[in-house]
């Protein structure tokens, strides 16, 4: 059985995660959700004082923190240094904190190797912002999602309210916004199409109009069925 490798890259709630967990559970590889890896590395930083805006502090931190990523019945767990933080990471807080060490080197260093060591030992489905054009350059697929901001910051308040959490359309718009600023213009890999990447505008499409597209894109590229 190949290996092979699906990039797929683009901003906030432009449904990144949701298409790999579908192409992970349809082509029966491993889903690797990277944000999902900043956002711990911030939690840590958020539980214990440090500001994730400050990279010399943010860096130091990195010898102390143990990050593990345990998959379970398809579904990627992250363990910060013994506990699972799975649910814990899941806030706008989290979401921005994210985005801030995202912008350390240090950090982006520890975490793209983790991610291409796992991408070399068996075939998985990646999202984030770099993956296409940094942590897995040679995959063989890859895939650009985007939306308009208000579409997204849409998506992202049903995913807050289905947690119980309450924010206003407007709040979540200028997050968004403040997102895809920090992304698109940080110094280090920030968040572009890759070449060769295949872009998507999904505004207006359905979850199963979306999916559809990528698998019939992911047959092509990698003849699998």
């Amino acid at each position: 059985m190949k290996i092979y490798s699906i990039a797929i890259d683009g901003p906030a709630g432009s449904g990144k995660s949701t298409i790999a967990k579908i192409l992970s559970e349809k082509l029966g590889i491993i889903y690797v959700d990277t944000g999902a890896m900043y956002r711990t590395v911030a939690l840590y930083c958020m539980e214990n004082g440090i500001s994730t805006t400050d990279g010399k502090a943010v860096e130091k931190a990195l010898d102390d923190i143990n990050l593990g990523i345990e998959m379970t019945d398809g579904v990627q767990r992250m363990i910060l240094n013994g506990r699972d933080v799975t649910s814990l990471i899941r806030t706008a807080k989290a979401g921005q904190g994210a985005s801030d060490v995202g912008t350390i080197v240090a950090v982006r260093d520890k975490l793209v190797e983790m991610q291409q060591k796992m991408a070399q030992k068996t075939s998985v489905v990646m999202d984030g912002r770099d993956i296409g054009t940094v942590v897995l350059p040679n995959a063989e697929v890859k895939i650009y999602l985007n939306a308009d901001v208000e579409e997204r910051a849409k998506r992202r308040l049903k995913d807050f309210s289905a947690q119980g959490k309450t924010e206003t359309l407007e709040a979540v718009v200028e997050q968004i916004k403040q997102r895809d600023h920090n992304d698109m213009t940080r110094e280090y890999n920030p968040l572009r199409k890759a070449e060769g990447a295949i872009e998507i505008d999904t505004t207006g499409m359905t979850v199963d109009e979306v999916a559809e597209a990528v698998m019939k894109i992911v047959y092509e590229k990698t003849g699998e069925k």
